[in-house]
């Protein structure tokens, strides 16, 4: 599917990658029933910030900055499996600009980078090895885009014509995408929520469209950065950034929160750093919010970064690993009781 000749809209009908033309009618209901039937699975956030120790890392102009020595797609998905998890949510671009995958819009991506590999390509034939879903992140803003102040809490910049040329690429060159995280955070990048949904839908009409604040217009999915599970009808679920951005038109709620237990120093939604290796949270309370997802008809996102190596830590593993044993053991014996906080 990789630059292919001819570009296809797409639509998910039974996990399916079907062609279709424009905006053809989709049952939305029966989406919605589908991508809550995954539950939860991996958030990867793997980038500039990964080798800064911060969250946000703006003022690089040089891609080596990005000094992975490997990565290791098929881990990702395969403790995805393992955790019984439905599908990875993939960082593609941050606010920083660069780009997870080999876009033809910029040179700032990562196979100009050390690497030199296409990793959302890789990740693809991953999940599709261990029939895992594949959703992505994508930041709106663009530290980069003319306007923008690239700095700590700065605004992204205004390139509308790139952002739909990134947003084609990604939704037409990388197979069926469950649902688009929009991250607001440094602006909209010029085109409106109303105008980005309508052109993401116009490509991949069963792709749900999210924003984590902003207008939510339109929106099938409501976004819940550290939030928890609830109804969907409790916006208080969906955390902090939401609160100023509601809507009765949601038919999913979604919630995301780090693996890592709050700390001193380093990055939170990123790999932070060697002293932190050993930090994470407990399996039981994975599970508890878990089965807040199953109450409640939520997805849940947990957020795990990779290291330098393009791994997850150990310690993440290990933990996944014990979360899946207990879904497996309350799926063989529904009477079976598992600790949970």
């Amino acid at each position: 599917m990789r630059k292919a000749t001819v570009i296809l809209s797409a639509a998910l009908l039974g996990g399916a990658w079907v062609p279709c033309s424009g905006m053809e009618a989709m049952d939305m209901a029966r989406r919605a029933e589908q991508l809550k039937a995954l539950k939860w699975g991996m958030f990867i956030c793997w980038s500039f910030s990964t080798f800064s120790g911060k969250e946000w890392t703006p003022g690089v102009k040089d891609v080596s900055f990005f000094k992975a020595t490997g990565c290791d797609t098929d881990q990702w998905a395969r403790t995805a499996k393992e955790a019984r998890m439905g599908y990875v949510l993939f960082l593609t671009k941050h606010h920083d600009g660069f780009c997870l995958w080999d876009t033809r819009t910029t040179d700032r991506k990562v196979t100009k980078s050390p690497l030199g590999r296409d990793i959302l390509a890789e990740l693809r034939r991953s999940c599709d090895r261990h029939g895992i879903k594949l959703a992505l992140y994508f930041s709106e803003g663009d530290w980069t885009w003319p306007g923008a102040n690239d700095g700590e809490g700065g605004k992204g910049g205004s390139n509308p014509d790139t952002k739909k040329a990134q947003l084609q690429e990604l939704l037409t060159e990388y197979g069926p995408i469950e649902y688009i995280w929009f991250d607001h955070a440094v602006g909209d990048g010029g085109l409106s929520h109303a105008e980005t949904l309508a052109f993401c839908k116009s490509l991949q009409p069963g792709c749900f469209i999210g924003f984590n604040h902003g207008d939510q217009t339109g929106a099938d999915i409501r976004l819940g950065e550290l939030g928890r599970p609830g109804p969907l009808a409790d916006e208080t679920a969906a955390g902090p950034y939401m609160k100023d951005a509601p809507s009765r038109n949601y038919r999913l709620a979604e919630f995301t929160y780090p693996i890592l237990p709050p700390h001193e120093g380093g990055a939170m939604w990123f790999y932070s750093l060697p002293v932190h290796d050993s930090l994470c949270l407990p399996a039981e309370k994975l599970y508890g919010d878990y089965l807040g997802t199953e109450k409640f008809g939520n997805i849940f996102s947990l957020d795990v970064g990779p290291d330098y190596s393009g791994r997850l830590r150990a310690v993440d593993v290990q933990t996944l690993r014990k979360v899946g044993e207990m879904i497996r053991t309350k799926a063989s014996d529904p009477n079976a009781t598992n600790p949970v906080p």
